[in-house]
């Protein structure tokens, strides 16, 4: 996590500066409680002067953002406004809607850009050199929406004939993945329009028996989906519409 200036880096001061801020921005103009900053930084455990530290930290914060940025002392919390400047959350989630929009409207041109502008402004891990308390709290739901956004845009780039260009892709994310059913249904459907149909079927057979083993459940609806348009082949497998669910 960092803050840029016109370009340059602002130094914050270490961990806990860092979790203040980063509590502050994700709570999105609404309060954040001392109790909650509390928790956050000391776990259940807080020093006797953790009020005094919050405010010590909020303090070189304000001296660290500038004047465009406020926090606010609205007790029994912090509040923080941003005015003007952008906040790479923010703006993910904001591209992530107009194109899941536009891939919801069928427009998938006009989805396939901003869903790739989205996943750009991710330079590493959510909520990095923050404290394990907030990481533990906010990073899964930061994550799964990262990782919805990159389904989403898969299958935006699957409609309009991306298919040779995302197979590395998706093999990999397959591998990373492995109980996401969409990115395996995203690899078969790939795999068949590269005339790799056997493999395809491999996959599939792969992916039930893992989790027969693993989870004692059979494939979800997408997959066996999939895998049923693969051997009749189906022609809306290389259509915009091939991973849509049965309704």
């Amino acid at each position: 996590m960092d803050i840029q200036d016109g370009g340059l880096a602002v130094p914050l001061d270490g961990a806990k500066q860092r979790t203040v801020l980063a509590a502050l921005l994700i709570a999105e103009g609404s309060l954040v409680s001392d109790t909650e900053l509390s928790r956050l930084l000391w776990g259940e455990q807080p020093p006797t002067t953790h009020n005094a530290q919050i405010y010590n930290h909020v303090s070189r914060l304000r001296k660290a953002l500038g004047g465009e940025v406020s926090i606010t002392r609205c007790s029994p919390g912090y509040l923080l406004q941003i005015g003007n400047d952008t906040f790479d959350l923010r703006e993910f989630e904001d591209l992530a809607m107009r194109g899941q929009s536009a891939l919801l409207a069928g427009r998938f041109e006009d989805a396939s850009q901003p869903l790739h502008h989205a996943l750009s402004l991710w330079r590493g891990p959510a909520l990095a050199d923050v404290s394990e308390a907030l990481a533990l709290t906010e990073g899964p739901r930061i994550e799964e929406r990262r990782i919805s956004v990159v389904e989403s845009r898969i299958e935006a780039d699957l409609a309009i004939g991306k298919h040779t260009e995302v197979l590395p892709e998706l093999t990999r994310l397959v591998e990373q993945y492995p109980l996401r059913e969409r990115f395996r249904a995203q690899l078969m459907t790939t795999l068949y329009r590269c005339d790799r149909q056997a493999e395809a079927l491999v996959l599939y057979d792969w992916s039930r028996k893992m989790l027969i083993e693993e989870l004692g459940v059979e494939p979800g609806a997408l997959l066996r989906q999939v895998h049923h348009a693969i051997l009749t082949a189906d022609p809306a497998l290389h259509g915009p519409f091939g991973l849509q669910p049965a309704r």
